[in-house]
C-alpha cells in the first residue's frame, strides 16, 4: 500500500494544542491566540474564559466566521453569559471545548471548506 502525505489546502493549521501551548504549522505558540483557514492572530489578551467580555470577542467576529470555537485550555470552561449574547446577536454560534478538542474540531470544519474561527486560551 502506498501512503502520501497530505496537506492542508487552507495556510494555517493546528498540529497539536492543549493548555499552555499550541502548534500552529510548524510555529510554536505560548500564548492565548486566535485563528481561522487563512489568518493568525497572535497574542489574543484573553488569559481566562471566564473573566471574558464581548469585547474580547470582536476580534474574532472580525474574521467574519459562521462558527467560533473557543478552546478553553486544559479544562473546559464557559465564558460569561454576556458573551455567548454578543455572539446570538451578531448570528455566530459559539462552541466551548478544551483546546485539544477545539483543535481538532477546527481542522475538520476548516477541511470541509467551513468559515471557522478558533480562538485559544493558554495559560502560559
Amino acid at each position: 500500500m502506498q501512503l502520501n502525505l497530505e496537506h492542508p489546502d487552507q495556510a494555517f493549521y493546528l498540529r497539536a494544542a492543549d493548555g499552555v501551548s499550541a502548534r500552529v504549522n510548524e510555529r510554536q505558540l505560548d500564548a492565548s491566540f486566535i485563528l481561522s483557514p487563512d489568518t493568525l492572530v497572535e497574542s489574543w489578551p484573553v488569559r481566562d474564559v471566564k473573566a471574558m467580555t464581548p469585547q474580547d470577542v470582536d476580534a474574532i467576529l472580525a474574521l467574519k466566521p459562521e462558527v467560533i470555537l473557543l478552546g478553553s485550555g486544559a479544562t473546559q470552561a464557559f465564558p460569561p453569559a454576556a458573551v455567548l449574547a454578543h455572539c446570538l446577536r451578531s448570528g455566530v454560534g459559539l462552541e466551548t471545548m478544551t483546546n485539544a478538542a477545539a483543535a481538532r474540531t477546527f481542522n475538520v470544519l476548516a477541511g470541509e471548506g467551513r468559515r471557522v474561527v478558533a480562538a485559544f486560551v493558554l495559560a502560559g
